[in-house]
């Protein structure tokens, strides 16, 4: 067993942090797609909790990428003469829309939970996941925006967009500034989130109400 720890703290000094986080991404997606083809509960949503999904308007987008790169796979296996080439990009092709599938489920078996104490866990599949305690929030409302940007966006002023589709449906302002890691392991903080959920009337009624005793 030290033996195996001694080799697994070499590998994390040599390999850097991003990697390290991509990697764990990838393997936490792939488990998600397994939940999500064997239909297991949402990962992470306890009893009683409410389950948000976030995926509505990422969907329709996901399936035609996944479309054209199979489309893309038939065509270069016909128009590639070479046997071995034709292996390794036969291969790389079915890794990437494995991965594309398993980015989607990571987000649909991953949705933000709001949870029995109060508190709301946000979340975008295996990339993201701020959890925000109930006494950290001084208001949530319903606010649909189509802020600029990447999936993680940070202003100046410490406001954080999630955006999913282009699009953030909930605004959320915090009490204090809320510390939280960027998909490949940066930190910051935000004073104010924004992000999507397909129902945000539900999620934000159920933040409102008071956390049971």
């Amino acid at each position: 067993m030290s033996a195996v720890r001694a080799v697994c703290e070499a590998a994390r000094a040599r390999i850097p942090v991003p990697v390290r986080r991509l990697l764990r991404h990838e393997l936490r997606a792939g488990a998600s797609l397994a939940r999500w083809a064997l239909r297991r509960p949402p990962h992470g949503v306890g009893a009683g909790e409410l389950a948000a999904g976030y995926t509505g308007p990422q969907t329709a987008m996901m399936y035609g990428l996944v479309f054209v790169a199979l489309v893309e796979t038939v065509a270069l296996s016909l128009l590639i003469p070479w046997p071995a080439v034709h292996r390794v990009v036969l291969v790389l092709d079915v890794y990437g829309v494995l991965l594309m599938l398993a980015m989607h489920a990571a987000c649909v078996t991953r949705p933000h939970v709001v949870r029995r104490d109060g508190s709301l866990r946000i979340r975008y599949g295996a990339l993201f996941d701020l959890v925000v305690p109930p006494e950290a929030v001084a208001s949530a409302r319903v606010d649909r925006r189509y802020p600029q940007g990447r999936l993680v966006t940070l202003s100046g002023d410490g406001v954080l967009d999630l955006i999913v589709g282009s699009q953030t449906t909930v605004t959320l302002e915090l009490t204090r500034p809320l510390p939280f890691t960027r998909p490949l392991g940066a930190r910051a903080e935000a004073r104010t989130v924004r992000f999507h959920a397909d129902d945000p009337r539900t999620l934000v009624a159920a933040l409102r109400q008071p956390a049971p005793p």
